[in-house]
């Protein structure tokens, strides 16, 4: 496993590790989990929009 550094202001600092006590998990644990949810989210969206722009692509085609 990789181990990364990032920088953020102070007060974003702050309120991520208010959310971390919050859910009662480590600050490192509450910032993996919610990059890995923001990529998968970008993921489904991209396979969602696909799916769309390919399955209507006809319609797209007559409507341009």
């Amino acid at each position: 496993m990789k181990t990364l550094e990032i920088r953020v202001a102070d007060d974003v600092a702050s309120r991520l590790e208010r959310a971390a006590a919050e859910k009662g998990v480590s600050l490192d644990e509450l910032v993996r989990l919610s990059v890995e949810e923001k990529l998968a989210r970008d993921e489904q969206l991209a396979l969602a929009t696909g799916y769309v722009l390919a399955k209507n692509a006809e319609l797209y085609e007559r409507l341009s």
